[in-house]
């Protein structure tokens, strides 16, 4: 059996035919803690949505040594409408898709199962209220609990910790320590560099191109920080489209 769960092979994604990400090769290891890292603007989003199959490649490839069932994604919380009339409940419970089909009945285990994600995340007796009645943080929790439910073997995470206070971003950390301990594959993007050196041993250091990616302590090293900046700031919106033929779309060796 493979170790690793995620192949990125000469990866561009593009919009409008400009990359915003660019030849990015590398692995997930299976059971890895892995952060997202780099500049505003890097392509940190853009890569995660990639490896999700939210976005296609406009070169290279994704590869997944496991089905599409076995991921869960929590995209960012300015991408979900918080007006559709819903409880708290029957959001975890879309988690147990898995279970009853997109149409099928809810299993009452699976109910008890939404209970005890609710129960987990710190929002116990919160089932019937309107997601749009939450603050931030509580509706993260929320989505924390579906995910819980889902129960992926790879979960993978766009900015969890942003707008919501110290307090749920202590215990949602808690959360994904125990998924890490689990053996199931996280990966999350993330901005403060601090979080990502306390509790991501693995990081992926991106700014448009890949920086560097292995141990956190190497990938975030001063030298590796000022480099993205760099490139961050000298990439082009621009520029021409790299051709086929050019020497960076050929895989590392």
């Amino acid at each position: 059996m493979t170790n690793t769960v995620i192949t990125l092979r000469n990866l561009t994604v593009a919009y409008d035919r400009h990359p915003a990400v660019h030849h990015i090769n590398g692995s997930i290891e299976r059971g890895s803690l892995t952060a997202i890292a780099g500049p505003n603007g890097a392509g940190k989003s853009t890569l995660l949505k990639t490896m999700m199959g939210e976005l296609r490649p406009a070169e290279g490839s994704v590869e997944h040594t496991l089905s599409r069932a076995d991921f869960g994604y929590l995209p960012q919380a300015a991408d979900i409408n918080r007006r559709f009339p819903i409880t708290v409940l029957d959001t975890v419970l879309m988690g147990a898709w898995r279970n009853s089909g997109a149409f099928g009945r809810i299993a009452k285990a699976d109910i008890e199962r939404a209970h005890t994600a609710l129960q987990t995340v710190g929002l116990e007796g919160f089932e019937k209220r309107h997601i749009g009645a939450l603050s931030a943080g509580q509706f993260q929790r929320v989505l924390f609990a579906r995910l819980l439910l889902q129960d992926a073997k790879v979960i993978l995470l766009d900015e969890p910790f942003t707008a919501i206070d110290a307090r749920t971003t202590r215990d949602l950390i808690d959360i994904i320590i125990g998924w890490h301990s689990d053996g199931r594959t996280v990966i999350a993007v993330l901005h403060d560099f601090d979080q990502v050196r306390s509790y991501f041993p693995q990081t992926l250091l991106i700014a448009r191109e890949l920086v560097s990616w292995g141990k956190t302590e190497e990938a975030l090293s001063p030298a590796n920080l000022l480099k993205a900046r760099a490139m961050a700031e000298r990439w082009d919106e621009d520029a021409e489209v790299c051709r086929p033929d050019s020497p960076l779309t050929r895989p590392a060796a």
